[in-house]
């Protein structure tokens, strides 16, 4: 995807958003100037299941400090764990969200967390939006010539309500 520009006047403010997994990490940027949002850049950090899970976790880290250093986001969201899935996949999940957190706050970003609802909500003003109306409307609000992959849309849906919500931060 290419990246876009945001217009002149108010300062812009670059957002990492992340949509947290063991197997694919999705992450998206964004700029927010006055309440324009305008599309950096988005990708997925797929890992290895045939590496053992530390060094998965590993790549995560990297991955996403990759993305850190080559965009300087300023602020950060992240994705909160859903409850509904089970114990070992949850337990998997916040492996891989500590070392997302930890990378992130390692570069002095200013993290937020949110829900799945919430993050839903600020996209589609639907909380229980199903992921194809997200990455619909990600598209819309950020004006893509195609949608995003499910886990890539789902980490700007998460830097779209971290722009929503930057100024409680």
């Amino acid at each position: 995807m290419t990246q876009g520009k945001a217009k002149a006047g108010a300062e812009i403010t670059r957002i990492l958003g992340i949509d947290p997994g063991s197997r694919a990490t999705g992450y998206g940027v964004i700029d927010h100037q006055g309440h324009a949002l305008t599309f950096v850049t988005c990708g997925v950090i797929r890992t290895s299941e045939k590496k053992p899970f530390p060094e998965r976790l590993e790549e995560i880290y990297e991955g996403i400090r990759e993305v850190i250093g080559a965009y300087q986001p300023q602020l950060a969201g992240i994705e909160d764990i859903f409850t509904a899935i089970n114990p070992r996949s949850a337990l998997k999940l916040g492996h891989a969200r500590g070392v997302l957190i930890l990378a992130t706050r390692q570069h002095g970003l200013l993290l937020e967390e949110y829900s799945p609802r919430a993050v839903k909500q600020a996209v589609t003003g639907y909380g229980q939006a199903p992921k194809e109306q997200v990455q619909q409307m990600v598209r819309v609000l950020l004006k893509l010539a195609a949608s995003p992959s499910h886990d890539a849309a789902d980490a700007l849906a998460v830097a779209i309500c971290r722009a929503n919500y930057k100024l409680k931060a």
